[in-house]
């Protein structure tokens, strides 16, 4: 279909956020960019957040990895549900009780001001990194299907997409994304269901003569049990769990939403519903995926990867109104992933990095200014690392963003799990270096890994292995405390207000 009608949808789909975010950001503040004035709906931050946690990689690599991987996503997809389950009720009960509005101030009273430095800076990069990635993915397609046909250069798309976040959650900021993340759902999943079944219906299957055709071309299989493959379900199922944890547990992006919601009864049901709903979701991704590769044999389109899906929505074989939906779905999954980072990212840099909240002397209409600016600041580092990507040019994006967060995800782990399985005090100077220290022995035993283990493959499951270099590194340059620093210790955790 013409580039002109897609980029007139495109256009209107935005205009209704624009809407959206002058009716939720009249009269807003830090608080209300930052936690949404704790008002926020459980419903609607749970149903939300199904963007967020998907985002348009989702939408493209998982029905793309069905040729190579079949259903083996689904292994980790089982480990995200008990993931979200040790979310609602581990992590999200200490953080109601301390009140924080940044998650890494558990850091602070726990560990110390170095380690909260020190996990606050992690959590910045692995966001910005894994939110770039998402982003350049979407851009790259819309950059393709509408705005090449204009001659366009990509840069300039990019800056247009990020122009288009910065409008919309510049005030709002969280109470803004928790009703456009609503509506950005709302379309990515009617798109999902759509293509399903129009693809069905073009190949004259029932839904279940396709499960059986997709069986028959090997397309099905769940679970690998050769324990020497990265697909083995116990390492997936492990990786999958532990990925969860971190990079929503551990993420202030994702917390920000959860302790936006009035009580913690109702941000638990918000994370348990969220787990219910994932499997779901992710598992009709991968039905799509199948018939996806079903069909493209029938009609004879020979792309793969994260290229297939949109080659066969906006090829010329499909009729105007699936390309339609399959654009509008996409940037509805783009969104949710990069205002939420954008907004996630000013708030951390915010509050942990440069202490807003502490200052006392800056007046409010000054920290506002500095939040602005610092919005505005990690808006310009999205469009060089987009930028970057685009020179790098990965063919499965959810593949690399998955092993990225096993480099930079792993130090968060083993800061919050130091913390709170133990009660040992830190030698606060050494934690940088041990934080640092254990990616860089990952990244080497990543690399060596088939001079070292043979045939034995490590996969996702590099974060788990990360995670536990950075606790012991910790537990070897800690301390057990006497008991007056223990007493210490718990007086200032109980007396947290941040």
């Amino acid at each position: 279909m013409s580039a002109s009608l897609l980029f007139t949808f495109v256009a209107l789909y935005f205009v209704i956020l624009l809407v959206v975010a002058y009716f939720t950001s009249r009269n807003a503040g830090n608080d209300t960019f930052f936690i949404g004035n704790k008002s926020s709906n459980w419903m609607l931050v749970a149903f939300g957040m199904i963007g967020t946690s998907l985002s348009g990689v989702t939408f493209v690599s998982v029905p793309g990895g069905v040729g190579s991987e079949s259903f083996a996503y689904l292994q980790i997809t089982i480990g995200y549900f008990i993931g979200y389950l040790a979310i609602a009720f581990v992590l999200l009960p200490l953080y109601y009780r301390l009140n924080l509005t940044s998650i890494y101030s558990y850091l602070n009273s726990r560990l110390g001001f170095t380690s909260y430095k020190t996990g606050a800076s992690f959590f910045i990069i692995s966001r910005t990194v894994g939110a770039t990635a998402r982003l350049y993915l979407v851009v790259n397609i819309l950059q393709e299907a509408i705005l090449s046909q204009f001659h366009v250069p990509f840069w300039l798309t990019t800056l247009i997409i990020l122009l288009m976040i910065l409008l919309y959650t510049y005030e709002g900021g969280v109470k803004t994304i928790v009703w456009t993340d609503t509506l950005q759902t709302t379309c990515m999943l009617a798109g999902l269901v759509i293509c399903v079944f129009y693809i069905l219906k073009q190949m004259n299957l029932s839904l279940p003569a396709g499960f059986e055709a997709m069986s028959s071309a090997g397309y099905a299989k769940i679970f690998f049990t050769d324990v020497n493959d990265k697909l083995f379900f116990v390492k997936q199922i492990l990786a999958g769990a532990f990925i969860t944890i971190t990079m929503t547990g551990m993420d202030q992006e994702m917390m920000q939403k959860n302790i936006s919601v009035k009580n913690l009864k109702d941000a638990q049901k918000n994370m348990v519903t969220l787990a219910f709903i994932m499997l779901f979701v992710i598992g009709l991704f991968l039905v799509l995926g199948g018939l996806l590769h079903l069909y493209a044999q029938q009609i004879g389109v020979t792309a793969a990867g994260d290229k297939l899906f949109p080659t066969i929505a906006l090829g010329s074989h499909i009729p105007p109104i699936i390309s339609v939906i399959f654009i509008i779905a996409l940037i509805s999954a783009l969104f949710p992933s990069a205002d939420g980072a954008i907004t996630a990212l000013t708030s951390s840099f915010c509050i942990d990095i440069i202490g807003l909240q502490r200052n006392k002397i800056w007046t409010n209409e000054q920290k506002k200014k500095i939040r602005q600016r610092v919005h505005l600041s990690f808006a310009l580092v999205f469009l060089v690392l987009v930028m970057v990507f685009k020179q790098a040019n990965n063919p499965s994006m959810i593949g690399l963003i998955l092993k990225l967060a096993g480099y930079t995800y792993g130090p968060l782990l083993g800061l919050f799990s130091f913390g709170i399985l133990t009660k040992r005090i830190l030698n606060e100077k050494l934690v940088p270096i041990i934080c640092l220290a254990a990616p860089a022995l990952c990244f080497l035993l990543d690399k060596y890994q088939k001079a070292l283990f043979g045939d034995f493959h490590i996969g996702l499951e590099l974060l788990i292995i990360n995670g536990l270099i950075t606790f012991l590194g910790l537990y070897i340059i800690s301390k057990a405390p006497s008991t007056s620093a223990t007493d210490t210790k718990l007086n200032k955790e109980s007396a947290l207000n941040v």
